[in-house]
């Protein structure tokens, strides 16, 4: 079975190169300190949406220049109905809003900067990260993945779809996916990054349009 999983991950890398659109940006190697806050964002911003409505988020947030942690914090603090109208494109926009100022100020008050948090071990990142309300297992691990480059496999509706696509497992708990991936596969950052990335192209084929998980 491990076996099975790393030659489906060189199996899709045939099939699909380079990561494509958004993901070029989230699979890249070298990412700057602005590029690593925007996937953190986006991370929490994605739930329960698609990805072109946290695009029209990144607009307004641009247009503000308020596309990034510090801002977001001191919007939030300042006029968290602001911050309510900046992230409204995403939907659930009280709830996100609030998300992101409890993030934020996490990292500001605790760090600093997100890449100071980073440079905690992975599991203390992670611990730290899931006792932030509205954070759970598929978004801090995606943060964790892609936006600080930790050796963590993310487990979404997708991956679960793969699975059960190509019979891997009966067993579809977050925990237990995660560890059979990551034992089945080199402890490689860029590996986890474009392996979950096409599982997700391959679960959504060319619609950008369906809701996404993370």
């Amino acid at each position: 079975m491990e076996n099975k999983i790393y030659q489906l991950y060189l199996s899709l890398c045939k099939k699909y190169g380079q990561s494509r659109e958004f993901w070029k940006e989230w699979c890249q190697k070298e990412k700057s300190d602005e590029e690593r806050e925007k996937i953190a964002l986006g991370a929490i911003l994605t739930q329960r949406t698609n990805w072109k409505n946290v695009e029209l988020v990144f607009k307004k947030l641009n247009k503000e220049k308020a596309l990034s942690i510090k801002k977001i914090n001191q919007i939030g603090k300042q006029d968290i109905n602001l911050l309510e109208d900046l992230v409204q494109p995403s939907g659930f926009y009280r709830q996100k809003a609030k998300r992101l100022l409890i993030f934020c100020e996490f990292i500001i008050k605790n760090y600093g900067t997100l890449g100071k948090f980073f440079r905690q071990k992975p599991e203390t990142c992670r611990r730290q990260l899931l006792e932030i309300p509205g954070i759970g297992p598929e978004t801090a691990d995606s943060i964790l993945l892609y936006a600080g480059d930790k050796p963590i496999f993310v487990i979404d509706e997708y991956t679960r779809r793969f699975v059960k696509k190509h019979n891997i497992s009966t067993d579809f708990s977050y925990n237990y996916l995660q560890e059979l991936f990551q034992k089945s596969l080199p402890k490689n950052v860029k590996i986890y990054q474009d392996f979950h990335a096409m599982i997700v192209l391959e679960g959504k084929g060319t619609d950008w349009n369906l809701v996404s998980k993370i």
